[in-house]
């Protein structure tokens, strides 16, 4: 079996391009591979044109080593996000095939399944009116659709400090979720890398009455020394990653211990098999992984493949459910959320295929994510 190609298919929304991609085979087997881009889907789209000339056609899907260290390193350049995408969803889409091919979930071919479910955790419930009142009643929302876990960011435009007031406002927001979800429901507490050490620490001091899960991107994710004072002054986990685009760039912080969890993103950091080779490493270390995922149903899809077979897999984030929920219709079997839990498909490769002519009726947008400008009602999604 050889590749012949691929085909491009960006859904627009307003604030984030979700862009897929269709390996094509001279067998007529298809694969397809997702990642979210903000900002920069036409350079991915550009890389991706190379690529397939490049590399991707001709090719074995059933090589997805050989794939990916070519495309990773045969243009003599360093692998950033734009490549480590298109890496991404190209290989994403070869484990599809090789699964379909097989007749086995890609759980199966990565060492088999450790479990049958998967916790969810749910995220961009909050994008409403920013007041305990439209926040607690949010909250009660999450936990009557059955999830035991949500993530928040309560601290408006902050950036490096947060004054008194707004460090109040944060408070009360955070105090009106945790009255509403109960003392049992996780909740996370995302700061986005947007705090010095010194008001990461503070903040986390307030808020630590309210027991989050873990304390998400404290400091800006490049600097890993700040991460570490961090780490040693605050009594709850600390979580980052996201925004590491290689496996190997997680050394240091392996090594510096400033991680509880780590949060690489399947669409940004190469694909599964990165994911699983990371996640592998993190073991070692006694680090959990917890993928970021604001993708679309087709990356959380890639994400539980991971998650079933990996034993130091805590929980998965949900976006789907909370946003762009008129393009659900563009993937069929999109995986969903029982109960707080996705339950692990056994279907053939990724189990979920592109709706090609639905997704043709969300064309790209120029997208603009800005969670904390003044108008952000307005340009939510619906």
């Amino acid at each position: 079996m050889r590749i012949t190609g691929i085909s491009t298919h960006v859904v627009g929304t307003p604030w984030r391009n979700l862009t897929y991609v269709v390996v094509h085979t001279d067998e007529g087997l298809t694969g397809v591979g997702e990642t979210r881009m903000l900002g920069h889907t036409d350079a991915l789209l550009g890389y991706l044109r190379e690529a397939e000339a490049n590399h991707i056609a001709g090719s074995d899907p059933f090589a997805v080593e050989d794939l990916v260290n070519r495309m990773k390193y045969g243009d003599y350049g360093r692998a950033g996000e734009i490549v480590m995408s298109g890496i991404a969803v190209v290989e994403m889409a070869c484990w599809d095939i090789k699964g379909k091919a097989l007749g086995v979930p890609v759980w199966q071919l990565l060492g088999g399944k450790v479990t049958d479910r998967i916790k969810a955790y749910a995220n961009g419930w909050y994008t409403t009116e920013r007041t305990p009142e439209a926040y607690h009643k949010a909250a009660q929302a999450v936990v009557e659709r059955g999830y035991r876990a949500l993530k928040i960011d309560p601290f408006g435009t902050g950036h490096y400090e947060l004054d008194h007031a707004g460090t109040l406002y944060a408070v009360s927001l955070i105090e009106a979720v945790r009255d509403a979800i109960g003392p049992e429901t996780e909740l996370m507490l995302e700061m986005h890398g947007r705090f010095s050490p010194a008001t990461a620490v503070r903040l986390a001091r307030e808020l630590a009455p309210f027991r989050p899960a873990w304390l998400e991107e404290p400091v800006p994710p490049e600097n890993l020394k700040a991460l570490e004072k961090v780490a040693a002054k605050v009594d709850m986990p600390i979580a980052t990653g996201e925004r590491v685009h290689d496996r190997i760039e997680f050394r240091e912080l392996f090594e510096s211990q400033a991680a509880d969890i780590i949060q690489p993103d399947l669409g940004h950091i190469g694909g599964i098999l990165e994911a699983r080779k990371l996640a592998a490493t993190a073991e070692t270390h006694y680090v959990q992984i917890a993928p970021h995922n604001v993708g679309g149903p087709v990356l959380t899809a890639a994400s539980l493949q991971l998650g079933a077979c990996t034993p130091n897999f805590k929980i998965l984030e949900h976006f789907n459910d909370f946003a762009d929920a008129e393009i659900k219709r563009v993937v069929r079997g999109a995986p969903q959320v029982v109960d707080g839990y996705f339950e692990v498909s056994h279907a053939p490769g990724l189990g979920v295929e592109l709706d090609v002519e639905a997704a043709a009726e969300f064309p790209q947008q120029q997208a603009r994510f800005d969670l904390w400008a003044e108008g952000w009602e307005q340009r939510k999604p619906k």
